[in-house]
């Protein structure tokens, strides 16, 4: 976690209720490739997965940085767009969510999606420069081989047991 932090007292809002998803019969041919969608993705991101803040205690959701509605899925395209909301405009650990989104979608999705990570239009102070570095593979190749950056990214993806 980081010692001086940006945003000392966040809102923590509600987790959302789940809709229950279809689960497929048993008969269905279990080498079908089944569709992903905004669900799965927001569920691989809040449910399956805590992902916590670099700066607090709590989840990505828990404090609406990420929204289910903030997420487009084109499944036939393999395209995969995450938009996020940091909590305030000059929010310096915006590239790092970033950076743990796009980590924990690749490490989850079958290689033919393609991951577009973004933050909210207007909801930071540096939009474009955040969104030109999240999204240029040299830079995110390079932020992956700083140990340092790493560590947090694991901290940040790492389950919670509480």
């Amino acid at each position: 976690m980081v010692s001086e932090l940006i945003n000392a007292n966040p809102v923590i809002y509600e987790k959302k209720e789940r809709r229950v998803r279809s689960v497929p019969s048993a008969a269905a041919d279990e080498y079908v490739v089944e569709p992903i969608d905004q669900q799965e993705i927001f569920d691989i991101l809040s449910v399956y997965s805590y992902i916590k803040d670099p700066e607090h205690p709590y989840s990505l959701e828990e404090l609406k940085v990420i929204t289910e509605d903030a997420i487009e899925v084109d499944d036939g395209r393999g395209y995969v767009r995450v938009t996020f909301t940091p909590t305030v405009e000059h929010c310096s650990m915006a590239t790092v969510i970033g950076l743990c989104l796009r980590v924990k979608l690749l490490r989850s999705l079958p290689s033919r999606y393609k991951v577009d990570i973004r933050v909210a239009p207007g909801s930071h102070a540096t939009e474009a420069a955040v969104n030109k570095q999240l999204n240029d593979k040299e830079r995110v190749a390079a932020a992956l081989e700083n140990p340092g950056l790493v560590d947090m990214v694991d901290e940040c993806l790492s389950p919670s047991y509480e």
